[in-house]
């Protein structure tokens, strides 16, 4: 995955449903219009070479240098960068189609219901006047918990289909358990549900069992957090009551799977019938739990993390029942505090926005607005971005890219030296067989069951939610849909679905500077052709290489084909556990390995495809300089310290400068700028990594 900008914290993965475009699409002139006046903004602050730096010592700085300098991390943001900004510019250009929606006599149906989440969240004062009120109803029934099956049952009821252990840059979920309703790893025709780690209200067990002076200070201030979030509700004995939830939560940590084993997904192959877990995992009522998830039919699960479901089933009858209690009462608040009053978001975050990532300020309320009704139908809302932005004749450029790059994979692997003739074929299988959705879903999802009631924000978060896992729970029994997309239109980002053997490509993220139709083929290539290539290379990292063409986990490699990748491979974790961002926090080289390996790929796939797209045309004496500044210029950011150390702690990727330093594993990018032995990211031919 290409992860340039992140859904809001607490969002689903995807939402539930289909509405008719609002309003006509935009006519290609007005189209290239908007593109040009895109990259005119982007132009506004170019690839600047510094000749202060030279690029064999910091190609990130080198190419990014003069913006380094001027610019600034708005106060609302725990980083910023080129995505960043793409980012906010598609936000505002949506927020004016709400609102235009919301009066339109004309609007389709589901429009009108977009317009009405998003002011409903808009109204401050009619969320204050209501108060806490709206969270009555689900602590009564907290509070009426008289044993361990009721206990259970509650337990089951919170369950959401909101994790992607596929692609998650963390597996961080309040409710006691994730659920994500995929494929089985071995039975590509059938749905199954896989169950994960879940129950802490921080990003990963580091935070709760780390032996450092910051993690130490952040614990304390989440213990914090949740007294004062039991305060505003009006709970007595606040303190004591955050203490106990803090450590039942330490200890539900305890047993969570690390970030490396999360990620391993030959760990996460375990198939349990529905009667196994009673044996394997004592201490739940899983009846009930399964019961109350709408999980009760289904007789086989993939249970993802072992060992936490065994732990958290055990604390289900070992700590006081008083104490799984609060539990759900505070993440209950905590998970509701964007549609409460004014003092539950700013505690919120206090602690998730000001200690946890550094941020200083909180976004304006139309952007929280946004990101909630983003969160509850991204479809609705990526079917009215692109009828205005992208057009169907848009595909066509990147449609040609994704053809070419694809081929430089073919041939790629075709020159491979040191894969057997049958990996080879599997792996040309899974490129013929790639699914790649540019833009927008052929198929949008139906929000017609989600009711949506104008001055109810509380409510609407909560059925928004219910309806997005009853879509989900209504995958059971049908066909397997490899051409369903994971990600809305209007996000800027990327992803490839190892499963579904499927890319998908926002529109949000087809613009400038990743993507510029006034710009050079060098600069295409590198920016968005790289991204491209990254996607598809995901197929063949060490995670989608355990996947064949039809997204099956199987082995379908030689023994010297996987000894020889797993040589190569380790020697890229290498490269990157070497780059230290502070002298206390290195890159985990293994953590970031898929991502990376995708990077390398990538970029060497797009370089081919490039090279290729210049039959019959006249190359510019700085082609390859211009590929190359291309991708450093697309990674432009920078981050917080407090959400750069939480990234490199948590994060399934390298920070955005030690991503660009991928160049100095491709050969021409040596003469390109003249990169000599005793320059700091110089690698001799023999030392170069070479995987794909």
């Amino acid at each position: 995955m290409t992860t340039l900008q992140r859904p809001p914290r607490r969002t689903p993965l995807k939402a539930a449903v289909t509405l008719a475009l609002c309003g006509a699409a935009l006519a290609a002139p007005a189209w290239a219009a908007a593109q040009q006046a895109a990259a005119q903004q982007a132009a506004a602050q170019p690839a600047s070479p510094a000749a202060a730096v030279r690029p064999g010592d910091d190609f990130f700085d080198y190419v990014n240098g003069d913006w380094l300098k001027t610019a600034r991390i708005p106060a609302d943001r725990s980083g910023w960068g080129a995505g960043a900004a793409l980012a906010e510019e598609t936000n505002e250009r949506i927020v004016k189609l709400i609102d235009a929606a919301g009066t339109d006599p004309h609007a389709t149906a589901e429009a009108k219901k977009v317009a009405v989440y998003y002011r409903t969240f808009m109204d401050e004062a009619a969320i204050e006047a209501k108060g806490a009120a709206p969270l009555q109803a689900t602590l009564k029934h907290i509070a009426a918990i008289k044993d361990q099956t009721a206990l259970a049952h509650a337990l089951g009821a919170t369950l959401r289909a909101d994790v992607d252990p596929l692609n998650a840059t963390n597996f961080f979920t309040e409710n006691l358990f994730g659920l994500w309703i995929a494929q089985g790893l071995a039975e590509p025709a059938h749905y199954r549900p896989y169950l994960l780690q879940g129950g802490l209200g921080m990003p990963d067990r580091a935070y709760y069992l780390d032996d450092t002076p910051r993690m130490a200070e952040l614990r304390t201030k989440y213990q914090a957090h949740i007294a004062a979030t039991f305060k505003l509700a009006g709970f007595d004995d606040a303190a004591g009551r955050a203490a106990r939830v803090f450590e039942l939560e330490r200890q539900i940590a305890l047993s969570h799977a690390n970030r490396a084993d999360s990620a391993d997904v030959q760990k996460a192959n375990n198939r349990w019938s529905a009667r196994d877990f009673a044996a394997k995992a004592p201490g739940m009522d899983w009846t009930a739990f399964f019961q109350s998830a709408g999980l009760g039919r289904q007789d086989v699960f993939m249970v993802w993390h072992p060992s936490a479901i065994v732990g958290a089933s055990a604390l289900v009858s070992s700590a006081p029942l008083a104490t799984w209690k609060d539990f759900l009462a505070f993440h209950t608040i905590n998970h509701a505090a964007r549609a409460l009053p004014k003092a539950y978001v700013e505690e919120s975050f206090d602690f998730y926005g000001r200690a946890l990532t550094g941020t200083p300020q909180q976004q304006l309320r139309w952007k929280q607005s946004l990101d909630a009704v983003d969160a509850a139908m991204p479809d609705a809302v990526g079917q009215i971005y692109v009828a205005r932005y992208f057009p169907p004749e848009a595909k066509q450029r990147l449609q040609q890219m994704v053809v070419k790059i694809v081929d430089a994979f073919h041939s790629r692997i075709a020159q491979l030296d040191w894969m057997a003739p049958a990996t080879k074929k599997e792996a040309q299988a899974k490129l013929d067989t790639l699914y790649v959705g540019i833009a927008y879903p052929d198929r949008w999802i139906s929000y017609t069951n989600l009711k949506v009631v104008p001055g109810d924000a509380y409510g609407n978060l909560q059925r928004a939610e219910l309806a997005h896992y009853q879509q989900q729970l209504g995958k059971f029994g049908k066909p397997v849909d490899r051409t369903e997309w994971s990600m809305a239109p209007q996000l800027v980002n990327a992803v490839n679905m190892p499963m579904q053997n499927a890319l998908n490509f926002p529109a949000a993220i087809l613009q400038p500077p990743f993507f510029d139709p006034a710009a050079s083929d060098a600069v295409n290539y590198g920016g968005i052709g790289a991204t491209i290539g990254h996607e598809i290379s995901h197929s063949f990292d060490d995670e989608g290489a355990q996947f064949d063409s039809q997204g099956r986990l199987r082995d379908w490699w030689t023994d010297a084909d996987l000894a020889h990748f797993k040589t190569a491979t380790a020697a890229l974790a290498a490269q990157y556990s070497a780059y230290k961002p502070f002298p206390d926090l290195a890159i985990n080289g293994q953590q970031t390995l898929s991502e990376n390996l995708a990077d390398l790929a990538g970029l060497s796939a797009a370089y081919d495809a490039y090279k290729a797209s210049l039959a019959n045309k006249r190359l510019s004496a700085d082609a390859d300089r211009d590929f190359f500044v291309g991708y450093a210029a697309s990674w432009r950011g920078m981050q917080r310290e407090a959400a750069l150390r939480r990234a490199i702690l948590t994060d399934g990727h390298a920070p955005a400068k030690w991503r660009t330093f991928t160049v100095r594993n491709l050969d021409a990018w040596y003469p390109a700028f003249d990169v000599q032995p005793g320059q700091t990211l110089y690698l001799a031919p023999a030392d170069r990594v070479r995987v794909w």
